[in-house]
């Protein structure tokens, strides 16, 4: 097993995550997923998305993978401590969305090897979406408890 993210788990993850959406008669999604250095990997978007989708899904996958935590426990960072949030907003140049959707990527050895990023729906559809791309593509994440 790889230690780095390829180009075809990351299609796989789309492939998955988007199936995901269809059988949940999702709105139309947009699926970004990023290496461990927060570079697009690979990116899809289904007919129909507005135009800031593109933008949204990859802040979410670039906050995962910034700061090592899904983009769930982003929002919830955002209410807990919102001047550090308000920080992290300002150095990053926005480019966080504290929002579900976005999840990291695990190997089997436990080591972040990127994000998906997914944006279209409501959140909680967003992440369960990028949940089930990821384990498709036989890998793993951590979503808290």
């Amino acid at each position: 097993m790889t230690s780095k993210l390829t180009l075809q788990q990351s299609d796989r993850i789309i492939d998955a995550a988007l199936r995901k959406g269809r059988e949940l008669n999702a709105k139309p999604l947009t699926v970004a997923v990023l290496d461990d250095g927060g570079h697009l990997k690979a990116f899809r978007r289904e007919d129909q998305t507005s135009v800031l989708r593109p933008d949204i899904a990859i802040a979410k996958a670039w906050g995962a993978i910034g700061l090592g935590i899904s983009s769930r426990e982003l929002g919830q960072l955002s209410t807990d401590r919102p001047a550090f949030f308000a920080s992290l907003a300002s150095l990053t140049h926005g480019k966080l969305i504290p929002a579900p959707g976005g999840i990291l990527i695990l190997n089997h050895q436990d080591e972040i090897i990127g994000a998906v990023g997914i944006t279209g729906d409501v959140s909680d559809v967003d992440e369960c979406c990028a949940i089930a791309g990821v384990e498709a593509a036989e890998l793993k994440t951590r979503l808290p408890e």
